[in-house]
């Protein structure tokens, strides 16, 4: 059987972290914690769980911290899970289960495959408007584009030249699942929203596009 890591980036979230990695299935290879710059004990507390730990210095971004956790993880297949118990641990087995039996390259765990009553409007408004021009750009047909909870063989995250420092490694990641043609598969999963904010913004559509165009027209051709 593939073994699995997963890599959980972290920052500033000692309320939580501890639950996040007791809650990881016991038969997972390795937990590690990326402890991207936090000033609280977000690092000591996931380390008393049975985390490995990975310390950044300084805060650099999500983008940085899944990066630095592929490089350090030793497993077969990489799960990427928030820190702030957003998504349920329990759900791994769920996302690995069609890669390991051959199915897929890369699990996407979907919000939008489930009850999506709990959502928040502005986030769907906000998926909708990514999940359609990531479609159109990069021909991925996939309902729920922004969720973080993922799975993804190795061996393809590290044929990836991945770059970006914060949430847009997300859409990084999609844009490489398009250029090698990998095997995508939707997993639902049941998530719980709290006071957290959404990332994406009608705002920042604007420099999606821009982002999308970047990944697309240079990116993406470069050798």
């Amino acid at each position: 059987m593939e073994r699995v890591s997963v890599v959980v980036p972290s920052f500033n979230v000692e309320k939580s972290i501890y639950e996040v990695v007791e809650r990881i299935p016991k038969d997972v290879f390795e937990k590690i914690v990326v402890d991207d710059g936090s000033i609280d004990k977000t690092g000591e507390i996931a380390k008393k769980a049975g985390a490995k730990i990975i310390k950044h210095e300084v805060n650099y971004g999500k983008g940085r911290a899944m990066r630095t956790g592929i490089s350090r993880a030793k497993g077969d297949i990489i799960v990427f899970l928030d820190a702030d118990l957003q998504h349920k641990p329990e759900d791994i087995p769920k996302l690995v289960e069609p890669i390991q039996q051959g199915r897929a390259d890369i699990t996407i765990g979907s919000r939008f495959l489930g009850n999506t009553k709990s959502m928040p409007i502005i986030r769907k408004i906000s998926n909708t408007v990514s999940t359609s021009l990531i479609r159109l750009f990069f021909g991925i047909n996939i309902k729920d584009t922004q969720s973080g909870y993922r799975a993804i063989r190795k061996d393809f995250l590290e044929k990836m030249h991945l770059e970006s420092e914060r949430y847009n490694i997300e859409t990084e990641i999609l844009s490489y699942a398009g250029k090698f043609h990998m095997r995508i598969e939707e997993v639902p999963i049941e998530t719980i929203y709290g006071d957290e904010k959404s990332h994406f913004t009608a705002l920042d559509i604007p420099k999606f596009i821009y982002l999308l165009f970047y990944l697309k027209f240079y990116k993406m051709r470069k050798k």
